[in-house]
């Protein structure tokens, strides 16, 4: 048995925990940020177990208009720190530039993986319970509804079939392709 019969389960543990926890702090990030209702029950859920942390951040920094900057904060921190603990188990050094645009770059991964899971979501959602608008319904919709409506606005009219999820999810797959690659370049040369 080699170092990662240790390493690799205590990675897997330090990314799936860490992951779930920002996964929330982004989602109560994206759903402020797009006004959903924040009376749903997965909106209250999320508020009540990010705001303890943020009770404490939100004393120092303020929003900016409608952007959370504190929950943007704790979500950079938290990543780098769940990258700086997998690097170190793993055992590698790496500088702290580099690490906060490596967490950097997994956030917005993460943001445009959001979006591209929620608009799949919605578009099956919609073949099989058009116009329910339940708790998690309701609040894809609110999720996705600001991009699919620049989506339908370019895109012409095709009487009946909407085609924006399709063009929203070409938009989202390549803005990873072409903002994600530099940005990990970027963290490489500077580690």
């Amino acid at each position: 048995m080699g170092s990662n019969y240790v390493t690799d389960p205590l990675v897997f543990l330090i990314d799936t925990l860490c992951s779930l926890y920002i996964l929330a702090v982004m989602l109560r990030f994206l759903l402020q940020w797009t006004q959903a209702d924040f009376y749903n029950p997965i909106s209250q859920f999320l508020v009540k177990i990010t705001h303890p942390p943020l009770r404490i951040i939100r004393r120092f920094v303020p929003s900016v208009g409608r952007i959370d900057s504190s929950t943007l904060l704790l979500a950079l921190v938290l990543q780098i720190l769940a990258n700086f603990a997998i690097l170190a188990v793993k055992g590698v050094a790496i500088s702290i530039l580099a690490l906060t645009i490596l967490s950097f770059t997994d956030l917005l991964k993460m943001v445009l993986d959001i979006f591209v899971y929620a608009i799949f979501a919605g578009a099956i959602l919609s073949w099989f319970a058009a116009g329910s608008y339940g708790g998690a319904s309701s609040l894809l919709y609110n999720l996705t509804d600001p991009l699919l409506n620049v989506c339908r606005r370019v895109m012409p009219n095709l009487g009946g079939i909407d085609l924006s999820p399709l063009a929203a999810l070409v938009l989202l797959q390549l803005a990873k392709m072409m903002i994600l690659p530099p940005l990990h370049e970027l963290a490489g040369l500077l580690s």
